[in-house]
């Protein structure tokens, strides 16, 4: 049987020609014949009738069993890749067992304060978990404080999506078809998600788009042997490309699918298709790896990749499900150890890598949680932030080693490993494919704050979120919370902190990538500082700063726009940011619909802020129209905005 569904083709730019047409291939693959089992017990009185045998008969049969238990069983060969890969649950076992010595520092085990928890359990107040405890209003009366959602859903979603309803609001975007359309084969294999690349003029201009957006707010590739990998790939001869590392051509279509999401095409529709089809090729290659019950660095970065396709696709529920497979895929290549205790023979770039690879892991999952109100999974962790240092970056012990093939998850008998494949030195790089030291060292120092930040929002706020418990449990907890986040923010350098827009304007044309970078941590930063300006406990007398609130959002949302006016097509397309900013807005407008204090003479009393706060939610709708395309997700989020909007006073 052969698919029938074609390919999308590109058309946006005179370097991309069309895709190539698929191979012919039909079948269903090999005939399953269910092996027919036959015998049954005769007789009603089955039992008696064994008891009844007489003695001689069953010692011969006993005899019989004994031999047969003798016999050895048919052991796989070493080459026998599946066969031999079964034991690998057992191999992690044994060894995870050897690591969790008394050394172990095993430690990020998050849970929410014990006396939040009893402060919960005592209040006769918060007992149900239908109120939010950030005081959300609901669309349909935002004059009182209730959640927007039941069953302590995220109160910007609008609806318990992903699970709980079969028509869930599309503020979230939730795609309502298979994320990964089926253009494949059943027979074609890893040759056939080949036979489809784009050239190899349009592949640099995609992976250039890649390095140059995606990056810089996710570094966590190494470019120098990422490169040559690359460039060896396409160095072959059409027969060796089909014996490529499956997990590696994973890798290769997500990027391509990346960089193509922030390609200019003549409509959103054409780029949509051509970007979903390079995932879809993606997800293939890594069903031909096996990726449920293998996984490799490379598996795991292009399922990383694949996560925030998802989400810049509209498939944002699709997203959170698919990152909690290589999450799990992380934790079972113990990513999440130390690397000098789990691999301590490693070379310095492996171990770097490892880290930097679970950094990205671990901020995908704390941001992702945070805005979806749901329970932050890469919770355990031993590996020390300050071991991702600039010397570890800079070293060159390692370069020339196979670094994609590393930190597989297999037998220790298997072929891979007894006969591990000759590494050849790397190639003279060209220009584009390193990266100055003084831009390597930022980097590490952006993904070191991040990090820091992550672990402080995974513990303070993704938790108790997901639990629909407050945020703080005193007036005091709450004031020391926001002193910690200031502190952890006033440690980061200038280049990450800087808010002038004009002084961002000036230096975007010569290090546009730590331009991005600040603007992501910006966003990250005041958004958690928002909802925790905004926290309230009534039962222990919290209430919400309404003008620290507002000026938090309103430094959260003009990241977006600073966004917008330096990048705007990419501002266009990252899920992450725009729907911060949604909530941002949507914050706004609730803050501002609460009544206004008025003084002894009675009249209207307002700061500054309240202006700024009002002109924020203008420009956010004003931007919408023009991004937002004809995507329903797009146009909910305006018309509630619009809604909140027009309950403003004055």
């Amino acid at each position: 049987m052969e698919v029938t569904q074609e390919p999308p083709y590109l058309a946006a730019d005179a370097a991309f020609g069309s895709l190539p047409a698929f191979s012919g291939g039909s079948g269903l693959g090999p005939d399953i014949i269910p092996t027919a089992i036959s015998g049954s017990v005769t007789g009603p009185n089955a039992p008696d009738a064994i008891k009844a045998e007489p003695h001689g008969a069953r010692e011969v049969e006993d005899s019989e069993r004994r031999a047969k238990a003798k016999q050895r069983r048919n052991k796989p060969t070493l080459s026998c890749l599946e066969c031999v890969e079964r034991n690998s649950v057992a191999n992690l076992i044994a060894s995870a067992d050897r690591s969790n010595g008394p050394k172990s520092k095993a430690r990020f085990v998050t849970k929410p304060p014990s006396r939040v928890r009893k402060a919960s359990a005592s209040s006769s107040i918060i007992t149900s978990p239908v109120t939010t405890d950030n005081g959300w209003a609901t669309i349909e009366n935002r004059a009182h404080r209730q959640s927007m959602s039941s069953n302590g859903s995220s109160p910007y979603l609008l609806s318990n999506v992903p699970y709980s309803k079969s028509s869930p609001s599309n503020v979230f975007g939730v795609g309502l078809q298979h994320p990964f359309s089926n253009y494949w084969t059943c027979q074609g294999g890893l040759p056939e998600v080949i036979s489809v690349l784009p050239s190899k003029e349009q592949a640099d201009i995609l992976i250039a788009k890649y390095f140059e957006v995606v990056d810089p707010v996710y570094p966590f590739l190494h470019r120098r042997t990422f490169y040559a990998d690359y460039e060896r790939f396409w160095a072959l001869p059409s027969e060796q490309k089909n014996q490529t590392d499956a997990s590696f051509m994973a890798l290769h279509y997500a990027m391509y699918a990346l960089g193509t999401q922030f390609m200019q095409f003549p409509s959103y529709e054409e780029r949509s298709q051509t970007a979903e089809f390079y995932c879809s090729a993606a997800n293939q290659a890594l069903r031909v790896y096996s990726y449920l019950n293998r996984t490799s660095m490379r598996a795991i970065q292009a399922m990383l990749l694949m996560a925030y396709f998802l989400m810049n696709d509209n498939h944002a529920s699709d997203a959170y499900a698919w990152a909690g497979i290589h999450l799990r895929q992380a934790y079972a290549m113990r990513l999440h150890r130390d690397p000098d205790i789990v691999v301590p023979d490693a070379s310095v770039l492996e171990k770097q890598q490892r880290r930097k690879l679970w950094q990205a892991v671990f901020f995908q999952d704390t941001f992702l949680t945070v805005l979806l109100k749901l329970p932050p999974t890469a919770t355990h962790s031993d590996v020390p932030v300050e071991s991702l240092t600039d010397d570890n970056e800079l070293s060159m012990d390692g370069l020339d080693s196979c670094l994609g093939t590393h930190s597989r998850v297999e037998n220790l008998m298997s072929i891979s490993v007894i006969a591990p494949q000759a590494c050849e030195p790397l190639d003279p790089p060209q220009p584009h494919h390193i990266m100055d030291p003084e831009t390597m060292k930022s980097d590490v120092t952006y993904m070191r704050c991040m990090w820091h930040l992550g672990n402080i929002v995974q513990e303070n706020l993704s938790s108790p979120c997901s639990l629909s418990l407050p945020l703080t449990n005193s007036t005091r907890h709450k004031d020391s919370l926001i002193a910690a986040f200031r502190r952890l923010y006033k440690s980061f350098p200038a280049f990450l902190t800087t808010l002038d827009y004009a002084v961002l304007q000036q230096q975007v044309a010569l290090n546009s990538r730590a331009i991005r970078q600040n603007l992501f941590l910006t966003s990250n930063y005041f958004h958690c500082l928002m909802l925790l300006h905004n926290a309230e406990n009534e039962a222990q007398g919290v209430a919400t700063n309404i003008k620290s609130a507002l000026e938090a959002a309103h430094e959260a949302i003009w990241a977006f726009f600073k966004l917008w006016s330096l990048f705007e097509s990419e501002a266009g397309v990252w899920w992450v940011f725009q729907h911060r900013a949604f909530e941002e807005a949507l914050l706004i407008a609730h803050l501002l619909a609460i009544p206004s204090q008025h003084d002894a003479n009675g009249v209207t009393t307002l700061d500054p802020i309240y202006g700024k706060a009002k002109d924020d939610i203008a420009r956010m709708m004003e931007i919408m129209d023009r991004y937002g395309g004809s995507l329903e997700m797009h146009k909910t989020r305006k018309d509630v905005l619009q809604e909140a909007f027009a309950r403003i006073e004055g």
